[in-house]
């Protein structure tokens, strides 16, 4: 099975939305009143992006493979007429058990970061899932992401995206396998994308939405390389403490 991180390498000039989420997801409405954003690390003139979620209006929460060390950090957004604009972050901090070679080898890791902004976003912020009983094969989730809808076309992401997927093989606390109920992850569906890195995968709770876990790779259908297939998740449930106990540590307020 071909597995890769879904983080995105590109130029800013290729980031003005079009599509995203590979399967042809459609649109999440008002996307700029949404907790979900968009991720850039820059690097000289070259960029990597992802998806991140704010779950208070100063922190937003990522996939750790998303913002390593060697890059500025910054939320990018758009104006009506589509002209970027990049947000400053003052501090990134990864889980401390998070392992890169353990992420590329394949093998679960705590794939888990955090942003502070200097300037609080104007969204209601997602909340965090309270603690649960263990997925079942089966069971439905919804991804958002800002990633592409075309596998290799820079031009298709930017548009926030959603899918509802579900569990397969044998869920567990150390990593979660999605895939399109209409194709089983055997034909090409509903999936996340490069740019979906750091995407929340929310389940409903209390009538909302509440994060459950992370994106953090992908495959193409029946476990080839690319987009379409499997989509991996790093749940939330190990690494929750951690997050409230670095949320208070740079004093911010997480939705309740």
């Amino acid at each position: 099975m071909r597995r890769a991180p879904l983080a995105l390498v590109l130029s800013l000039s290729l980031g003005l939305p079009a599509t995203a989420l590979v399967g042809g997801a459609p649109e999440v409405p008002d996307p700029a009143n949404q907790p979900e954003v968009m991720l850039v690390g820059v690097v000289g003139e070259r960029s990597n992006f992802c998806t991140g979620t704010a779950i208070a209006r100063d922190l937003v929460l990522t996939a750790a493979h998303c913002v390593l060390p060697g890059a500025v950090y910054k939320l990018l957004s758009f104006t009506a007429n589509k002209t970027p604009v990049l947000k400053d972050t003052t501090l990134v901090v990864h889980h401390p058990q998070f392992d890169l070679k353990t992420m590329l080898a394949h093998r679960a890791t705590a794939d888990v970061a955090l942003l502070k902004l200097a300037a609080p976003l104007n969204v209601q912020p997602a909340t965090l899932l309270p603690p649960r009983q263990r997925v079942a094969p089966g069971e439905r989730f919804v991804l958002r992401g800002y990633g592409f809808a075309v596998r290799g076309d820079g031009s298709s992401a930017g548009t926030l995206r959603y899918a509802a997927l579900i569990a397969t093989g044998q869920p567990g606390n150390l990593q979660l396998r999605l895939v399109d109920p209409a194709t089983g992850g055997t034909r090409a569906g509903f999936g996340a994308c490069t740019g979906d890195s750091g995407a929340p995968v929310y389940v409903e709770a209390t009538n909302k939405l509440a994060i459950y876990g992370l994106v953090s790779w992908s495959t193409g259908p029946g476990g080839d390389s690319g987009c379409g297939g499997l989509t991996g998740v790093t749940p939330l449930d190990l690494y929750r403490g951690w997050i409230e106990q670095q949320a208070k540590r740079m004093e911010s307020a997480l939705s309740p």
